[in-house]
């Protein structure tokens, strides 16, 4: 008799390149209460290492995330328990933009709901051409106002608005043109697609990527007059930093900065 499979596959290699992945494929890889846990625990052993540069967060089977577990949901009808879930879900979303390093979904198929919220809260993401993308928890009368937080951060307001209420999905060409992911290749290009945009990310210096996409996410949140006077005092402590210093004398002396990456 075999060991069941983790719900959640992690590894690491050499470079400080992790990458998890969601390995439910019967499930459509939803996001049970279990999945959450393990995500929000390996993310947190994530943010804790110190030589971390990029996160890849993939999917096996045919679907990258169906969203939440409706059975789970519906098998616990109660407000304080939907409360619960949905804290877990939102807490876990925040653990993703709260890391210092660069976290790029990896999508190979179907991203639902709370799928394709965890699409729309990564930094990046690349997508194989048979991907889709949906909001479709009205569907079943569930208004998807949790992923609605970072989707409407992804793609403009109507965009979002015309998905939720509708629950139409829209093709990966389409949330490429609509901004919800970054790159569209074929299927068996993927992997190598986003071992691209990692390389190009380890060639960078990992301590002006951790302030830069912190100074990002908090400077969206704001007014223009008070993200200036952030994004201001972010750059000049950037500029302060050994990595910058480097990279402009580099420029100066016309030749490769000869950063630590």
């Amino acid at each position: 008799m075999t060991a069941e499979a983790p719900i959640l596959l992690h590894s690491r290699d050499d470079r400080g390149v992790h990458t998890l992945t969601l390995n439910t494929p019967k499930a459509f890889n939803a996001l049970s209460e279990a999945m959450l846990a393990a995500l929000s625990s390996r993310l947190d052993e994530i943010a804790c290492d110190e030589q971390a540069r990029v996160l890849v967060i993939a999917a096996a089977g045919k679907a990258f995330c169906a969203g939440h577990n409706l059975k789970e949901m519906k098998a616990n009808p109660s407000l304080a328990y939907y409360q619960q879930l949905f804290a877990q879900c939102s807490r876990m979303m925040l653990q993703i933009q709260r890391l210092p390093v660069p976290v790029i979904a990896q999508v190979q198929g179907l991203a639902t709901a709370a799928g394709c919220q965890l699409v729309a809260q990564c930094d990046l993401a690349v997508a194989a051409q048979e991907a889709t993308f949906g909001v479709n928890g009205i569907d079943v009368g569930l208004f998807c106002a949790t992923p609605s937080v970072p989707l409407v951060r992804n793609v403009p307001a109507k965009v979002a608005m015309e998905m939720l209420l509708t629950g139409a999905f829209i093709s990966a060409e389409e949330a490429r043109l609509r901004g919800l992911v970054n790159r569209v290749v074929p299927a068996e290009a993927l992997d190598a697609e986003v071992q691209r945009l990692v390389a190009s990310i380890l060639t960078k210096p990992r301590e002006a990527i951790a302030m830069g996409k912190a100074v990002f996410y908090q400077h969206r949140e704001t007014g223009i007059e008070a993200a200036y006077q952030l994004a201001g005092q972010t750059m000049a402590c950037n500029m302060a930093h050994e990595v910058a210093q480097e990279g402009v004398q580099a420029f100066i002396d016309k030749r490769p900065p000869a950063w630590r990456v």
